[in-house]
């Protein structure tokens, strides 16, 4: 017969806000915590896998004309459905949400798999992010779970370890794949990874949900918060190829102005908001958010622009592109583990972002110097530098946002940091184009060309009829190769030469936008409040369960079981 615990043996059995892995052995937290790091592999890995395949497939679907959306469409559903899923996780448990999260990933996987014409794959994109948005929120939502606030740095570190294996596995699994079967089989095989991750969750995660709060879904806020950020997404996306004159920019991002309006309206009168408006009233989970979206703003034009500079300037493939940036992501990797570890023994976070920031901007700040002569080495180590400022953000950001809010809120506040991380990511890029074209100018081009020593007989003071920076630099090289054709046989090496070094020093020039970006988030990570980590999950929810009824004196007490 089972018997209860009294109320001096209650005492001492830590609550479902002290303890919400409720006693589960250090070997099952550990392979939980593989199950959901594997869970996030699955989306970082999708996105370095299929990008360099993009291409070929589109080739094969015939689907040049609506290429950008296969990319588009995940971008808007993941981003879209993540506040929703963190929000679902603290109503209904991380378990349920997770799972329907892994399994909508791989349903979409498949599918994808089998596309047989272009629209089927935008479609079947679309629903692979409908099963991404949950995976990273949820999964680091998971980790503040199962471990106490002092001891989820030694975890979360791992943030950027699985964002390192992916960015360098990817590339190298969808060429081997497409080359040795085909394009089909790189969805194909997010499917065995994803179904172990799926088994181990079932069998081992407890799921701790508040029963008081099931049901009281906010439908509003969720309509107008799709209804907001989707224009915004696409905004932004447009922003990346036509610039912010483009009046079809201006209506998306009014539209999402309207609607974000109204979602700020329905929130405050919602009794269980999609994104808590009150959090926002706590200056270091503010100022998280904004270091964030700024951090990511930043480091989003290197991303972008470092390729390009590899596949142009120096004539690499796709493949050799990402290993090129194998410095910059060994910089990120080790500063993420080693951060994580450095919180969890000491107990303090804010030195170590603020480190990571100054470490960001210098980092950037060098490679404003890139030059088409720049060394390898030399960028070699301002990527290494870059890496190492942004290793930080992966791991200590999380921790904060979750050390900072009661546990009843955390799989919320974690998803919001998803949010503005990934919002971030999207605007900085879409400014750095911006900023890329306005620099790369005829003018840019015809100075380098006749320092570069073209007669300058043969380079007008004018752009020729029909030049587009876009065209000349796009990574097929088509663009290039028209301009080329127009020039003398004995004089195209001078031409590549002085384009080369136009081209880069656009680049260079677009990189002062991030160091800008990251001196913003510098300044927000001053306003962070280091709030002590504690060794229990302990809130004000814990202090609530404590004087709940059924604490009385001598009444027997059973701690809250793992309910599916």
């Amino acid at each position: 017969m089972e018997s209860f615990p009294t109320a001096t043996e209650a005492a001492k059995t830590p609550s479902v806000a002290e303890d919400p892995a409720l006693g589960l052995s250090v070997r099952a937290k550990l392979e939980i915590l593989g199950a959901v790091l594997l869970g996030m592999f699955l989306s970082a890995l999708d996105q370095t896998i299929v990008g360099p395949v993009l291409p070929k497939i589109v080739s094969d679907l015939h689907g040049s004309e609506v290429y950008t959306w296969a990319v588009t469409i995940y971008l808007l559903t993941s981003t879209v459905t993540v506040p929703i899923y963190g929000k679902l996780s603290d109503l209904y448990g991380r378990k349920p949400i997770l799972m329907i999260g892994i399994t909508l990933f791989l349903v979409g996987s498949a599918l994808s798999g089998l596309s047989a014409e272009m629209w089927q794959l935008v479609l079947f994109r679309g629903i692979q992010g409908l099963g991404a948005g949950a995976l990273f929120p949820i999964a680091l939502a998971v980790i503040g779970d199962l471990f106490t606030r002092a001891e989820r740095g030694k975890y979360q570190g791992l943030f950027g370890l699985v964002f390192g294996v992916a960015f360098l596995a990817g590339p190298a699994i969808g060429g081997t794949l497409t080359d040795n079967f085909s394009w089909h089989a790189i969805f194909y095989v997010n499917l065995p990874i994803g179904l172990i991750a799926l088994a181990v969750i079932w069998r081992l995660l407890p799921n701790i949900k508040h029963a008081e709060r099931v049901g009281k879904i906010d439908y509003a806020g969720v309509v107008t918060l799709t209804l907001g950020l989707v224009p915004l997404l696409v905004g932004f996306t447009v922003a990346e190829t036509a610039g912010f004159g483009d009046p079809y920019f201006w209506g998306w991002i009014a539209a999402s102005v309207i609607f974000l309006t109204i979602f700020v309206f329905v929130e405050r009168r919602s009794s269980e908001p999609v994104i808590p408006l009150r959090l926002f009233r706590n200056r270091t989970f503010s100022a998280s958010m904004l270091a964030i979206f700024f951090a990511t703003f930043g480091f989003g034009a290197v991303i972008i622009f470092l390729p390009l500079y590899f596949l142009i300037v120096q004539g690499v493939s796709y493949t050799q592109s990402g290993y090129q940036l194998l410095p910059f992501m060994f910089g990120l990797i080790t500063a993420s583990i080693a951060s994580g570890q450095l919180v969890a023994r000491t107990g303090r976070y804010k030195p170590y972002v603020l480190g990571g920031l100054v470490l960001l901007i210098i980092g950037m700040g060098l490679m404003t110097q890139l030059r088409a002569d720049t060394p390898s080495l030399t960028l070699a180590a301002w990527m290494f530098v870059a890496g190492l400022g942004v290793g930080p953000t992966f791991a200590v950001f999380t921790i904060i946002v979750q050390n900072a809010v009661d546990f009843k809120d955390l799989g919320a506040a974690t998803s919001d940091l998803t949010l503005f991380r990934q919002i971030g990511t999207t605007v900085g890029i879409a400014s750095a184009f911006s900023l890329f074209r306005l620099n790369f100018s005829w003018g840019l081009l015809h100075d380098q060309l006749v320092a570069a020593g073209a007669p300058a007989a043969l380079v007008p003071t004018t752009p020729p009829s029909g030049f587009d920076p876009g065209a000349v630099t796009n990574i097929s090289g088509s663009g290039a190769t028209g301009f080329l054709a127009q020039i003398p046989a004995n004089f195209q090496p001078i031409f590549i030469d002085g384009f080369h070094r136009a081209l880069t020093i656009a680049i260079s020039n677009s990189i002062w936008l991030g160091v800008i970006a990251s001196a913003v988030a510098l300044v927000a990570a001053f306003a962070l409040k280091e709030i002590p980590l504690r060794r229990t999950q302990q809130s004000s929810a814990a202090s609530h369960a404590a004087n709940a009824p059924g604490r009385e004196a001598g009444r027997p007490v059973r701690p809250t079981p793992a309910a599916d």
